[in-house]
């Protein structure tokens, strides 16, 4: 059995065609994020890096590299769609060359990746290129778990397949990997097909390996590479998926599944909620445990419900989302914390309650006038969750230090041209109140107006006579 160090070589000429691919799609497609780690985690399940770097100096495979026959015996029934040009089946296809495309894929899929003129599945340059752009298909960002877990179960619509391969991911992303000479490479174990394909360690479970555990078949290549193009969007793995004798998994890490930050207005409820997912030291979700949500502030937001804390069990892939937040009839700041088992970080998510309800002046000129004289023209708006607020009533009142009405200083008039100091106003289509004349009265001093709506949303200004 092979030691961990022989685990981490790859052939030189396949790990060249695996960067290069990265490099190539890092220029036409840099939004994928795709890493030459996770071609060779595919490349390695698949073929053992073409069994073992049995390829030539321009990187053809010495000897063709064929799937089983597509027949419906076990595998996915496909009527031979290419005249048997790659796999030399002119019944059935079967998967070719070291990335294990369908030749009906292929025809969608292939590309030039060593410039040579030609496309080839049986070349690993080529074969590598056309797996990453298979990939990144649909604007997937493999940065994204969610995003890296559908493009690879659209390689091969398998759970354990896809436990696999991130096993074999996370292997070369934390260990790097040793360029061997080509040929001296280990074969792949346990496949279908024949192939060997030895696990790297820590190793998973027979069941976690293609072709084993309970599916019909697990290694079927009627799905993903065999089935057009892969839909983007992770598929949650079944309930109960974990293999029966291991220890259940537990959360090593919370990771954010949401926006970090959301406003709402008073009196509504927020649109995002906070969301969260449990994984594994390697990034696999976790289900069945218990997150806590606890809103913490002085906002008076609370969960669908009433309280402030809410307990949310992870689904089956690892994911958390909190209730409904409501935000109260309080404007402020306030912090939903997620919180697991112990040793685990928690996550918080900022939040934010703005009024419903805004009253701000038009214009910021100071207001001032001479005694005897009147004031520039007074004009305020009202705002209803960032609209203007139509036909919202309005009081105007002259009040003193103390909020009661003052009965000296400046004041409205009414018809007669009599002292008004306080009117009942209501704004316009577009949310604005402009006030009559206001005259300064005979006393100089600073005084101040009081503009309040029927929600109680208030605005004080000063009006100063000189």
């Amino acid at each position: 059995m092979e030691d961990e160090a022989d685990d981490s070589g790859i052939p030189a000429t396949v790990l060249d065609a695996y960067k290069q691919a990265e490099s190539r799609l890092a220029r036409s497609n840099p939004g994928c994020n795709l890493e030459w780690e996770l071609l060779a985690a595919i490349g390695r399940v698949e073929s053992g890096h073409a069994r073992g770097g049995d390829v030539t100096a321009d990187g053809t495979t010495r000897n063709p590299i064929l799937g089983p026959v597509l027949n419906g015996n076990g595998f996915a029934n496909i009527t031979d769609t290419d005249g048997g040009e790659y796999d030399g089946d002119t019944s059935h296809d079967r998967a070719v060359g070291p990335m294990q495309f369908i030749p009906s894929t292929w025809a969608t899929w292939g590309t030039d990746g060593n410039d040579d003129g030609q496309r080839n599945p049986d070349n690993i340059y080529d074969a590598a290129l056309a797996a990453g752009r298979y990939l990144c298909a649909g604007g997937r960002d493999l940065s994204s778990q969610a995003d890296l877990e559908a493009a690879i179960l659209g390689y091969n619509q398998s759970e354990s397949y896809l436990r696999t391969v991130l096993t074999w991911y996370d292997f070369y992303k934390e260990g790097g990997a040793d360029a061997v000479p080509d040929g001296t490479g280990a074969d792949p174990g346990d496949r279908s097909d024949g192939i060997n394909t030895p696990s790297p360690s820590p190793t998973p479970s027979d069941s976690d390996k293609p072709g084993k555990g309970g599916d019909k078949k697990d290694d079927d290549k009627g799905g993903g590479k065999g089935g057009g193009d892969p839909t983007p969007g992770p598929t949650p793995p079944p309930g109960g998926d974990e293999d029966p004798g291991q220890p259940a998994p537990t959360i090593a890490d919370l990771r954010v599944a949401s926006p970090q930050s959301a406003t709402a207005y008073t009196g509504a409820d927020f649109a995002e909620r906070p969301k969260v997912r449990g994984v594994t030291s390697r990034g696999a979700g976790v289900s069945g445990k218990t997150v806590t949500f606890t809103i913490s502030g002085q906002t008076g937001a609370v969960f669908a419900g009433g309280g402030k804390t809410a307990s949310v069990t992870t689904n089956s892939s690892g994911y958390a989302t909190a209730p409904v937040v409501k935000a109260g009839q309080l404007a402020g700041d306030f912090t939903i914390r997620a919180t697991t088992g112990r040793g685990v970080s928690p996550v918080d998510f900022a939040a934010a309650v703005e009024a419903s309800y805004g009253l701000a002046r038009v214009g910021d000129g100071a207001l001032k006038a001479a005694a005897g004289g009147e004031f520039g023209a007074v004009e305020a708006k009202v705002t209803y969750r960032g609209g203007p607020a139509a036909e919202a009533p309005v009081t105007a009142a002259m009040v003193t230090a103390a909020g009661e009405q003052n009965d000296k200083g400046p004041y409205f008039a009414d018809a007669e041209g009599n002292p008004v100091r306080k009117l009942n106003l209501t704004t316009l289509a577009d949310g604005t109140v402009k006030l009559p004349v206001i005259h300064a009265g005979d006393e100089a001093g600073t005084f101040l107006l009081l503009l309040t709506t029927s929600e109680g949303v208030t605005l004080t200004l000063e009006l100063t006579v000189e």
